[in-house]
């Protein structure tokens, strides 16, 4: 099964060894429906030996059931689309994960949904991820998935990005489809962040340049596409200049041991560096670098560690210890981000949730929405809200302060989730793109409240018989819905007018006032007829 099976029967101790030491690059394939990324990982898996003869005899089988390469031809995507539906239709729904490893590296293989119902399962996919192959069947071009999972990819700060141009035995691979997609491409990710840029030609079905070189396209002078795997350099992508410790927990087992447990989140902490711990500002030096295994002198990212410090300073869960560089961390309760909304119930400003960064968690909202980004033109278009799958541009007010850096310099302490209060699902995820603290205020207005209450200013007038009862009972429901509402009780143009310009809702019995935007009776209306109507109405949303 392995390219070391023979090291593996022999001395068990040192191929673990070797293994160990191999460098990790995590990757994940996206693209259009069909354009055949579990496929390619199936070819990857089967032609570089990597499947158990178990495994392979059950594809053999489920492929007569499930496949649709036609009879008596094995369908390598089983391998990879392992739910009941994916197997049904034909697509991939969840986020599948594939672990192999060559004489060089280690891999891990995110198998990303090509559907767009599914493209926040691709941003989760492809948050830890190290390299994007983005698949394009040569047939149809660069495609609107195409262009939204390559935004997404430059979003994430993705750094290395291999374009495979699958299924060119269908075009009788062709030298000028092949060129014709990558210019087309290019110039597409112009304006994108993405510079290391590779195109391969190949066909996923029969192994043409995935593992090993086709004769079906000596035209072709490039590396296959495990050949480009293994020899893409991913050391210095990560930041080992700005020292970042999110404290995850603080141990104290007696009291002769304080320690700081957490993983680095990037950056190299030695054992004697001067640190300072935030939002305090609090400096000490570290005394001791703590593992299971004993003291060390250094850590760097993606290590687990309990870091012991020479004074007593107060530090807890969610603070950031730093190291004192150039770069520091920043400090705000407001801060400029874009995001990817991930749940069907649409981001409102001013709506409350958790906003977790590394373990950091403090309520906060969307203040404003500056534009929503269209993914296919890359263009900014107004809007009052984010709906399920949309990306847009905006800015995050929080109720405590929160030390992070921005995105594209530090992913570890640059990304966050936000989560509903109430059902606690992540509902969006976010890249900082800087510090909002010194944004220019202006007075809040009447839109301010309408968006942030989700409510036209209006004056609701009631008469009837028990109108007042009536009243404080609507009140109470369009309290509860989230929305801004007083009572009037006696007739007052000025008052009116005052409170329809500040933005609100207002109730008001008997009104005859010409600024009523809608009356009901309430012998006529129940209080949910009501609430329906003014819903219908757009003065509530």
């Amino acid at each position: 099964m392995s390219h070391q099976s023979d090291l593996i029967s022999t001395d068990i101790n040192a191929y673990l060894a070797q293994h160990e030491s191999k460098e990790l690059l995590r990757f994940l394939t996206c693209g259009n429906v069909d354009d055949g990324k579990s496929t390619l990982i199936g070819r990857l898996l089967h032609d570089s030996k990597m499947i158990y003869e178990d495994q392979l005899a059950a594809v053999q089988a489920d492929s007569v059931k499930s496949g649709t390469t036609g009879a008596g031809t094995i369908d390598l995507a089983l391998l990879v689309d392992g739910l009941q539906a994916e197997r049904e239709q034909g697509i991939t729904i969840d986020v599948a994960y594939r672990y192999f490893s060559t004489s060089k590296r280690k891999f891990i293989i995110a198998d990303t949904p090509g559907h767009e119902q599914y493209t926040r399962n691709m941003a989760t996919g492809a948050s830890t991820c190290d390299l994007a192959v983005i698949l394009i069947d040569a047939r149809y071009g660069v495609q609107t998935q195409t262009k939204r999972h390559s935004f997404i990819v430059s979003l994430l700060g993705i750094k290395h990005i291999i374009v495979a141009i699958n299924k060119m035995d269908l075009v009788g691979y062709s030298d000028e489809t092949f060129r014709k997609i990558q210019d087309d491409y290019l110039a597409f990710i112009n304006t994108l962040d993405l510079h290391d840029v590779h195109f391969i030609p190949m066909s996923a079905l029969d192994g043409d340049n995935v593992v090993n070189p086709s004769a079906n396209m000596p035209w072709f002078t490039g590396m296959p596409m495990m050949e480009r795997l293994n020899s893409i350099e991913i050391a210095d992508d990560h930041n080992f200049s700005d020292a970042r410790f999110p404290v995850q927990y603080v141990n104290r087992p007696n009291l002769d041991f304080r320690g700081f447990c957490g993983t680095v989140a990037s950056g190299v902490f030695h054992k004697g560096d001067l640190i300072t711990a935030l939002p305090s500002g609090k400096s000490s030096k570290i005394k001791s670098i703590v593992t299971y295994d004993g003291e060390l002198d250094l850590a760097f990212a993606a290590m687990a560690v309990t870091l012991i410090l020479e004074d007593e300073i107060d530090v807890s869960r969610g603070d950031m210890i730093i190291g004192n560089q150039a770069n520091s961390a920043t400090v705000a309760d407001k801060f400029k981000a874009t995001l990817v909304w991930m749940t069907e119930q649409a981001m409102m400003p001013g709506r409350q949730y958790v906003i977790k960064l590394g373990t950091c968690s403090v309520s906060g909202s969307v203040s404003t929405l500056h534009h929503r980004i269209d993914v296919n033109t890359l263009e900014h278009h107004d809007a009052s809200e984010l709906k399920l799958n949309e990306i847009g541009h905006c800015t995050v007010a929080l109720n405590a302060p929160m030390v992070f850096d921005p995105y594209q310099r530090n992913k570890g302490t640059g990304a966050f989730i936000m989560i509903d209060r109430l059902s606690n699902v992540t509902v969006g995820a976010g890249m900082i793109t800087g510090d909002a603290s010194e944004e220019h205020w202006s007075p809040v207005t009447a839109q301010d409240r309408g968006t942030r209450f989700a409510q036209t200013a209006a004056i609701i007038a009631l008469n009837g018989s028990n109108t007042q009862q009536v009243a404080y009972h609507l009140e109470r429901k369009l309290f509860n819905t989230g929305h801004a509402v007083t009572i009037l009780e006696q007739n007052n143009d000025d008052l009116l007018a005052a409170i329809k310009n500040a933005g609100l809702l207002c109730i008001c019995l008997d009104a005859k006032s010409t600024l009523v935007d809608a009356a009901f009776n309430v012998d006529q209306y129940s209080v949910d007829d009501i609430h329906a109507a003014l819903k219908t109405n757009g003065l509530i949303h």
